[in-house]
């Protein structure tokens, strides 16, 4: 089992930055994939990047050249460095873990762009 725990969310300007933090309750080496996921009110949750066991990432289109997706192993986290924030990053961000039997997900953390 895994809990994950997010953090880092705020408020913040259009063209600001946050990074956000997910810490997992055991060894994240071992994990599958680590993701970010995000759930803006009225839709549905999409997938924002993910971090594989090698440490490959994925992005969303979205997001790509202005959001990077990293982890410490030491430190059993994974982070959501978020750059150039638009209005419609505004969303609750979600931590995710994938394991061979199950997903397991965080409480999620509110981010919110103002214009």
């Amino acid at each position: 089992q895994v809990q994950l725990v997010e953090s880092g969310g705020d408020l913040v300007q259009a063209g600001g930055s946050l990074r956000l933090s997910c810490a997992a309750s055991r060894s994240i080496s071992s994990i599958n994939v680590m993701g970010w996921y995000r759930q803006a009110p009225g839709r549905q949750r999409e997938l924002v990047a993910e971090i594989t066991a090698v440490g490959s990432r994925s992005y969303a289109d979205s997001v790509k050249d202005r959001f990077t997706i990293s982890r410490s192993i030491v430190k059993n986290t994974v982070y959501l460095q978020m750059n150039s924030l638009k209005p419609e990053d505004t969303a609750v961000y979600f931590c995710n873990a994938k394991t061979e039997r199950t997903d397991y997900w965080g409480q999620g953390t509110q981010v919110t762009v103002s214009s």
